[in-house]
């Protein structure tokens, strides 16, 4: 068995290291504060309309249809996008493409800031990414980007995200998409 390596072993900051964990059942996470998951999806709807070159990474949870939840997430992830004015650039696949990519059409994991940088983008929801590869991404993006990240988990969140929704299926989508839209009409948008 290899030993574990020290607290602050990552490049990267962590922030479980600075007492930031994921939100429990029925609630979400804003940067460091636990709230109501409808206070997180104002917010996130708000951000992602008001920043410059919002965009929606897929990951391959939503992006193949392996399954009808798959294929019905896909679908309305397109409505998201459509609502909040954003672009979408897919995750599909998770090896290295060392040393380069085209940042235009993809994002990897393994050096997400680049897609970032070369895009100008400024928010971004990642959703349907498996969440070990989600965690990576992240840390890179918050370590070396300006980018507002947020993270729609079907399963407990990402607490490297600026902001994170936990448990996210069909059903919180759909009253996503509702809220974005409200939030657009008081935006003016």
């Amino acid at each position: 068995m290899a030993n574990q390596g020290p607290a602050y072993y990552s490049p990267y900051p962590a922030a479980t290291y600075e007492g930031v964990i994921t939100p429990p059942e029925g609630k979400a996470l804003l940067l460091e504060d636990v709230v109501d998951e409808e206070i997180a999806m104002r917010e996130i709807a708000r951000v992602m309309l008001t920043s410059e070159n919002a965009t929606i990474f897929p990951g391959p949870q939503v992006l193949y249809g392996w399954n009808e939840e798959a294929k019905k997430k896909a679908t309305l992830i397109k409505e998201m996008a459509e609502v909040l004015n954003a672009k979408m650039i897919p995750m599909y696949d998770y090896r290295p493409k060392y040393p380069k990519i085209d940042a235009e059409v993809e994002i990897n994991p393994n050096h997400p800031n680049l897609t970032i940088w070369h895009n100008n983008i400024k928010a971004a929801i990642f959703i349907g990414v498996h969440c070990h590869y989600a965690n990576v991404a992240l840390k890179i993006v918050r370590a070396e980007t300006d980018c507002y990240t947020i993270a729609i988990c079907g399963l407990s969140g990402h607490e490297d995200a600026m902001a994170t929704l936990r448990d996210q299926h069909s059903h919180e989508l759909e009253k996503f998409i509702k809220i974005a839209k409200e939030v657009k009409a008081e935006l003016g948008k």
